[in-house]
């Protein structure tokens, strides 16, 4: 079973940029979930989205909304029900919780080792790095057992 192409409502303005850049988005992330073999089940609830939206009656702003919260959610059952990541996401996860986890405590030791906290900060970058080379290593496996999407979230 394939996935329908996505269709705008006609009462959108087509020449919104933010309009332009979410449609792309999620016409990007439709097209890479397609290449995977999807369930049928899958594949019918992503086409009842796909006409709902092309049905939707409201402003320019709303469809937006409507295109932010399909793609999240597309992108969320994607993650927890198929193991399919965005390219980047683990690195970009990682980044995160290194400087939380690894950088704080890190900048903490050595600022009260030389009794002046403002060593502190020294600890984010390399929590930052560590991070990074963890992330970028899982979207290195993930890719390797072919469970990447061609797709950057925006």
């Amino acid at each position: 079973m394939n996935i329908k192409p996505i269709i705008l409502p006609h009462a959108v303005d087509l020449l919104e940029p933010k309009l332009t850049k979410k449609f792309t988005s999620l016409t990007n992330l439709i097209f890479e979930a397609g290449k995977h073999s999807l369930p049928d089940e899958m594949v019918i609830q992503i086409n009842n989205q796909i006409d709902k939206i092309a049905e939707f009656p409201g402003s320019t702003k709303e469809t937006i909304k409507i295109l932010e919260k399909f793609q999240k959610e597309l992108l969320q059952k994607l993650k927890s029900d198929f193991m399919l990541f965005p390219k980047n996401h683990h690195r970009n996860l990682w980044m995160a919780l290194g400087m939380t986890t690894f950088g704080i405590p890190i900048g903490l030791a050595i600022g009260i080792s030389l009794d002046n906290l403002a060593f502190l900060a020294l600890g984010l970058p390399i929590g930052m790095s560590i991070g990074i080379a963890v992330g970028t290593s899982l979207d290195q496996k993930v890719k390797n057992e072919g469970r990447q999407l061609d797709f950057y979230l925006s």
